[in-house]
């Protein structure tokens, strides 16, 4: 077991309260702290006034505290190596980290390095050609040889929104200048990645690694647009479904045999050791799996419906891949449906207002609801919004109708100035 049991969860968001949700139901679980939580995460452990890359800090809080679990939930903190800074600390070193190496996290850190790697290992994905400043013109020309609509990818992180669809050639190679040129994305777009459009439905796949063994998460689907009917700009995410009623248990027993093994393979043959989350953004083309991204941590707002179909102990099963023992675990998933909705602030994803009061969050009825954008009033105690995605509401239901309209009667109870949020997640499936 480990030394500690007190955890340390690094992020602010929905993904973060439902690993401590989750974790917090564990008898073996001491003292939970976050760097920096929200309104949710202060419920259930301790706030600390800390961003999740300030590692000198973070070094400090988990000698002090005792620390012994750190569980990763964002992609940053990772791609710029803490658990890197972990590994190569003489007090750190033995404290185990949930989260991938920088060299592994470049599977998110960078869409080219994923594509070469998906390449390399014969992962099935999207034909692709990566391109810099300097190489516009032969950029134009490989989006002249494909057919509409065209994908274009900044290469780096760039909070979810770093990818663009564009209708017709004149608006891709405008949004490719903007990028190259005018660095819409910031470092994120210095290469741009332009793929091949894969015509199908999106899931999320999700694996745990000890490097060794894995287990399959369950898989869910999620919302990426603010407006009803996927129109409008990318967000983080504005919902999500799991189970996936088409992923039945023959396709996802072809994500784990064409995508999931040779991943691991691949990792393998690298000589890179992956400990961690990978999600998988997949795409059903006619009933075959294609990779369109890896992301090096648990997706949001999935976690969000995955978590809470999760029926092990959730320390248990991080201690396991703590000592590479996760062979040693059986992972069982509730058959019921849960579907989360996330309530935004006003505006978003572009400008929106902070601080306004929300109310109806207590007490609930039905479901569970999982703080991402709020903070607490230190003088008041009430609840605030303090974010683009507010809330993440989730219930459950012996079928996916059931969940949503639970999800949506405790959506109905909560309120805040300007609360917006979709009335389509699921309808698609149903």
């Amino acid at each position: 077991m480990l030394k500690y049991n007190n955890i340390l969860i690094l992020g602010s968001g929905g993904r973060e309260h439902a690993i401590a949700w989750k974790l917090a139901q564990s008898p073996l679980t001491g003292k939970l702290y976050f760097a920096p939580g929200n309104a949710g995460t202060a419920q259930l452990g301790e706030n600390l006034p800390l961003k999740e890359t300030e590692f000198e800090k973070i070094r400090e809080i988990v000698l002090s505290k005792e620390i012994g679990l750190v569980v990763v939930g964002p992609e940053i903190p990772l791609v710029e190596g803490i658990h890197d800074y972990f590994l190569t600390d003489a007090e750190l070193q033995k404290i185990p980290v949930i989260g991938p190496v920088a060299a592994a996290a470049r599977l998110e850190g960078s869409k080219d390095f994923a594509k070469q790697f998906m390449l390399r290992h014969h992962v099935p994905t999207a034909a692709y050609q990566s391109f810099v400043k300097s190489q516009q013109q032969q950029a134009f020309t490989f989006l002249e040889s494909l057919q509409p609509p065209y994908v274009l990818k900044a290469d780096g992180l760039a909070a979810g929104k770093g990818v663009l669809i564009c209708a017709s050639l004149e608006e891709a190679k405008r949004e490719l200048t903007e990028m190259l040129e005018n660095s819409r994305f910031g470092q994120a777009s210095t290469t741009v990645v332009i793929e091949e459009f894969l015509s199908g439905i999106e899931l999320s796949a999700f694996i745990l690694t000890d490097g060794d063994s894995y287990v399959i998460l369950p898989e869910a689907k999620d919302y990426k647009r603010i407006g009803e009917g996927d129109t409008g700009p990318n967000t983080g995410g504005m919902g999500a479904v799991s189970p996936v009623p088409f992923a039945d248990a023959a396709f996802l027993k072809k994500i784990e045999d064409r995508i999931m093994l040779p991943t691991m393979q691949g990792l393998k043959a690298d000589g890179i050791d992956y400990v961690g989350f990978i999600f998988f953004g997949i795409m059903n083309v006619a009933g075959d799996p294609y990779v369109i991204e890896y992301n090096a941590r648990m997706g949001d707002p999935e976690t969000e419906a995955v978590m809470p179909r999760i029926k092990n102990d959730l320390f248990e099963v991080f201690t396991a891949v703590a000592e590479k023992k996760l062979h040693t675990i059986h992972l069982e998933t509730d058959p019921k449906f849960a579907t989360c909705v996330m309530a935004v602030a006003p505006g978003y994803p572009a400008s929106y207002p902070k601080g306004m009061e929300i109310n109806g969050l207590e007490p609930l009825t039905e479901g569970v609801v999982f703080h991402a954008g709020t903070t607490t009033d230190p003088s008041s105690g009430k609840i605030l919004a303090n974010g683009g995605r507010v809330l993440g509401m989730t219930s459950f239901g012996n079928t996916l109708t059931e969940a949503l309209e639970s999800t949506y009667r405790l959506a109905g109870n909560i309120h805040f100035e300007g609360m917006n949020y979709r009335k389509d997640i699921g309808k698609d499936l149903q």
